[in-house]
C-alpha cells in the first residue's frame, strides 16, 4: 500500500495544529456547530488510536480504526460512516491531499430501516401528558413535520400568522423551505410569543437581549441582534455563553429539554414504541399519506431533495394496512367480496363457497359420497359424483 511521505512527522506536536486548522476549515464552510464538534471529536479519537501523523498512514490503518469502532465499540453503521467522513474531511480539506488508497477504504453499508410511526390516539395520549412550552413544541413537530432543531431555531419573523405559513431558514442541507402553520396552534403560539416578548424586554433592560445572527449580519446590521424579529420563538430559560464568540446571550431552548419530556410522557402513557422527536415528523408524513395527499406535496413540506426519501413512508403505509389489504387468515370462515361476485357469475361454484361458510354441509356431502362409493364398490369416482351434482372440477372460473 503506497504511503505519502511526510518529512517531519511527529504526531504529538502536529495534532493540535491540525485540530485548529480543521476547525477553521469547518467554519469557513459554514458547517453547523454540531458538525464541528462531531468532526473534531472523531479526529481526536483517530489521532489517539493511530499515534502517528495522518500523512504517514495508509488505508490499512484507517480500516483498522473503523473496524475497532464496529467490533470493540459496537457503534452503528451510521456512526462509523460519520467517523469516516471526518477523516476524509481532514485529508481533503485540511491536508489538501487526495491519497489514491482512499478508494480502498471499506465503507459500512447503511441498513434500510422503516421509521416508527405513532397512531393518532398515541399522539393524543402523549400530548395530554405534556404541558407548557414543551407541549407546544411537540404540537408543531407533529403539525408541521419540522425537525427538532428547525423548530427550536425559528425566529419571530419566520412565523406568518396571516398567511398561516412557517418559513424554515437554513434547514438541513442549508436549504430554505416553507411549511404550514396549524390553525389549532395559532392562538396558543400568539400567547406564547407575548410572554417571550416580555422576557426579551427584560433582557434589554438588563443590558443583554442580543441573539446570534447568521453569517456576517451582525457586522452588516449592528443593531439587528437586539431587534424583536430576530429573537428566537423558543428562547432558553437562562442566558449562556456563546461557544464561538464568548458573548453572554440567550440562546434557543436546548433540544435535550424536549427529549427528556417526551421520554417521560412515553413512560407515563405506556406507549410500547421507541419514540423520539423525529417520530412526530414520521407520523406527520404518514398521516398525510393516509389522508390522500400527494407525495410530491409531502416531499416539499418535509424538504426532501429526492422523492425516493419520501417514498419510505409508503412502505409504512402498506405495513399499516393503508392499501386496504386484508390478510387471508382474517377471511377464514367468511366469504370475500370477490368470491361472492364470482359465485354470482359462476353459480356452479356456489357449493364450494357453501362448504367454506357452512362446514356442516361439507360434512353431509362427504358422508353422501362415502355411502355411494360403498354401495358401488368405490367404482364411482369423485369426478363422477361432481358431474352428478353438476359441479365440474374446473368449472369454477378461477385459476389458482
Amino acid at each position: 500500500m503506497a504511503i505519502i511521505p511526510h518529512p517531519a512527522a511527529t504526531g504529538g506536536a502536529k495534532a493540535p495544529k491540525l485540530i485548529e486548522r480543521m476547525r477553521r476549515a469547518i467554519r469557513v464552510r459554514h458547517y453547523s456547530i454540531r458538525t464541528e464538534e462531531a468532526y473534531l471529536g472523531w479526529v481526536r479519537r483517530f489521532f489517539a488510536f493511530t499515534r502517528r501523523h495522518p500523512q504517514e498512514l495508509s488505508s490499512d490503518e484507517i480500516n483498522r480504526f473503523l473496524t475497532h469502532l464496529a467490533v470493540n465499540d459496537h457503534v452503528a453503521a451510521s456512526t462509523q460512516r460519520q467517523a469516516l467522513s471526518a477523516i476524509l474531511f481532514l485529508y481533503r480539506n485540511v491536508l489538501k491531499v487526495d491519497p489514491p488508497w482512499i478508494e480502498d477504504i471499506v465503507r459500512a453499508r447503511q441498513p434500510k430501516k422503516l421509521p416508527t410511526v405513532l397512531s393518532r390516539e398515541e399522539i393524543a395520549a402523549l400530548l395530554a401528558r405534556l404541558e407548557g412550552t414543551v407541549q407546544l413544541v411537540v404540537m408543531l413537530l407533529y403539525g408541521t413535520g419540522m425537525r427538532i432543531l428547525e423548530c427550536l431555531r425559528l425566529r419571530i419573523q419566520s412565523v406568518d400568522f396571516d398567511l398561516g405559513v412557517i418559513t424554515i431558514r437554513d434547514g438541513k442541507g442549508r436549504k430554505d423551505r416553507t411549511t404550514l402553520l396549524p390553525s389549532s396552534c395559532r392562538d396558543r403560539l400568539r400567547r406564547h410569543l407575548a410572554r417571550v416578548k416580555e422576557l426579551h424586554e427584560q433582557d434589554l433592560e438588563d443590558g443583554f437581549g442580543r441573539v446570534h445572527l447568521p453569517n456576517a449580519l451582525s457586522r452588516k446590521f449592528p443593531t439587528a441582534a437586539g431587534d424583536w424579529p430576530w429573537q428566537y420563538v423558543f428562547p432558553a430559560g437562562r442566558r449562556g455563553t456563546d461557544p464561538r464568540t464568548g458573548e453572554t446571550r440567550r440562546h434557543h431552548l436546548h433540544h435535550t429539554v424536549i427529549h427528556r419530556a417526551i421520554k417521560q410522557a412515553v413512560r407515563d402513557a405506556r406507549v410500547d414504541k421507541r419514540v423520539s422527536c423525529h417520530t412526530f415528523r414520521h407520523s406527520f408524513a404518514t398521516h398525510l399519506l393516509v389522508a390522500g395527499y400527494d407525495i410530491r406535496t409531502i416531499q416539499e413540506l418535509l424538504g426532501h431533495k429526492d422523492v425516493k426519501t419520501t417514498m419510505i413512508y409508503t412502505h409504512v403505509l402498506n405495513m399499516s394496512g393503508g392499501k386496504g389489504v386484508v390478510s387471508p387468515v382474517d377471511t377464514i370462515g367468511t366469504t370475500t367480496q370477490a368470491e361472492k361476485a364470482n359465485a354470482i357469475e359462476h353459480p356452479s361454484c356456489d357449493i364450494a363457497y357453501q362448504a367454506i361458510e357452512h362446514p356442516e354441509t361439507e360434512a353431509v356431502q362427504s358422508s353422501e359420497e362415502a355411502t355411494v362409493q360403498s354401495r358401488r364398490g368405490s367404482s364411482m369416482t369423485s369426478n363422477e359424483l361432481n358431474k352428478k351434482r353438476n359441479v365440474g372440477p374446473h368449472n369454477c372460473g378461477q385459476s389458482t
